[in-house]
């Protein structure tokens, strides 16, 4: 039942929020692995998105009279999904630098927070000033002003991630010396116990925060900066701060095995299989119809079919995937065509699939010995009726172990659709790397889950494979 939900939502195309007699609602873009400004927490045993930024965004959705829906992603898409329209507004402790400017407006400033350098608790001293950073490795989440601060370090290397937690990971492993983050931030994610916060003091030319919206959206706009002026008035900001930072501090870091951790956790992995499976079998099915239409094409008599299948071929297995999803997530919003992720994300895998696919298929096709439809045209058959009933049958006989491996690979490569927000196995363990203390613990789990899904998958074709190979020698 659930998965037929699953399609039945992959299938809607209309937007709640234009249905006429529907709640007007308002959507929110963030990125909730920044705590305390918006991270998760399960509450009542159901998977929340807290923060003060999340609580100014319920303000002002109040305000319009509309219904919050909140997406979360990742902190450097953000801006696409506000330009594209995905979002109405983004909240996700955003400074409004020039560059930002020049692709949205921004509200008011509603906080300002100095920034901190995190370090090994024994490089505490060691890294007392800036000074003492020249020549370091450096962490900074990615697209933030933070990598700005880093880059006019002297002969800093700089390593730019999307998530505070992994470059938390890459400061416990020892792969960067030190990590710059808003004190707020550095405060409620580092482990006290083995991290500390230097006395050095980074210097930014903005430090202060504030709502984007898109271009031109002055009804919006002004609606918000009403809301914040408020909020700072009767001094509720500083209040969500504080109430964001004891949510922060109530999270308990969990030493839980990897067996332990995913029985805890396993309604979060069996929501994000039921979707890894359903975006990976529709790309494949209608990759495989996509790929099948490609060879044919490969092999057609006419040179322009045969242009377009080759450039597609060639365009789509040479340019990566991630790019492809972005380009039709993001930038086909420009002449009107506005997928939902789910549709984007089978989209994308499927115009992937069908690339290797068609090369697939034209081997087996090309693999059947051309007296068999010499046979079946002394018999009578027509071409296509000999293609259809003697060489496709045979052909796919012979290629369906390669069949097999390109679902394999869909599986594993689904991974990518978590960048635009489908709740698949990769994105929910994205959440649990946020909501718990664990690092590691969500990405085993789901590898293990990754292996399982694609050994039985194996498996079973090379049983389907046993069956065909037996039935040709009866």
């Amino acid at each position: 039942m659930s998965m037929l939900m699953l399609l039945v939502m992959l299938l809607s195309f209309g937007s709640v929020a234009g249905a006429e007699g529907v709640k007007k609602t308002i959507i929110l873009g963030t990125s909730a692995d920044y705590m305390p400004y918006e991270f998760h927490k399960t509450i009542d045993g159901v998977d929340t998105i807290v923060g003060f930024d999340i609580e100014i965004a319920k303000e002002i959705a109040k305000n319009l009279g509309a219904e919050l829906i909140i997406k979360d992603t990742s902190f450097d898409a953000l801006l696409p999904e506000l330009t594209s329209g995905r979002v109405d507004f983004v909240i996700s402790g955003m400074n409004p630098t020039e560059e930002r400017r020049k692709s949205i407006d921004f509200s008011i400033p509603y906080y300002r927070a100095e920034q901190s350098v995190i370090v090994r608790k024994e490089d505490e001293e060691k890294y007392s000033t800036m000074e003492s950073l020249e020549g370091a490795r450096i962490g900074v989440q990615k697209a933030s002003v933070q990598e700005g601060i880093a880059s006019k370090i002297s002969n800093a290397t700089v390593t730019s991630l999307d998530k505070i937690p992994d470059l938390l990971l890459q400061l416990e492993s020892g792969r960067v010396d030190a990590v710059i983050a808003e004190y707020p931030i550095a405060n409620a994610n580092m482990d006290a116990e083995t991290m500390a916060i230097t006395a050095a003091v980074p210097q930014s030319e903005n430090d202060e925060y504030a709502v984007g919206v898109r271009k031109n959206n002055e009804e919006l706009l002004n609606s918000i900066n009403q809301t914040l002026q408020r909020l700072i008035e009767n001094d509720l900001v500083q209040q969500y701060v504080d109430e964001a930072g004891d949510l922060a501090a109530g999270r308990v870091k969990e030493q839980l095995n990897t067996v332990e951790f995913f029985w805890k956790y396993r309604d979060y992995y069996l929501k994000g299989i039921q979707y890894t499976l359903l975006i990976s079998a529709l790309g494949v099915f209608f990759g495989f119809i996509l790929g099948l239409l490609l060879a044919l094409m490969r092999m057609s008599g006419l040179a322009v079919l045969r242009w377009i299948a080759v450039s597609y071929i060639e365009v789509l297995r040479g340019t990566p995937m991630l790019v492809q999803l972005f380009i039709i997530h993001y930038s086909l919003t420009s002449f009107g065509i506005n997928f939902t992720p789910i549709q984007s994300g089978v989209l994308t895998l499927s115009l992937n699939s069908a690339a290797y696919l068609a090369e697939i298929f034209r081997a087996g096709i090309q693999g059947v010995d051309r007296g068999q439809l010499e046979a079946a045209r002394s018999l009578g058959m027509s071409r296509k009726q000999a293609m259809r009933h003697v060489i496709l049958p045979q052909a796919f006989k012979g290629v369906l172990p390669a069949i097999g491996n390109e679902f394999i690979v869909i599986i594993k490569e689904s991974s990518i659709v978590s960048f635009i927000g489908v709740f698949d196995l990769m994105y929910q363990a994205q959440i649990l790397r946020g909501s718990t203390y664990a690092p590691l613990n969500p990405l085993l789990v789901a590898a293990i889950i990754y292996f399982i899904l694609t050994f039985t998958l194996s498996k079973l074709m090379g049983v389907l494979e046993r069956k065909l190979s037996s039935s040709d020698q009866r």
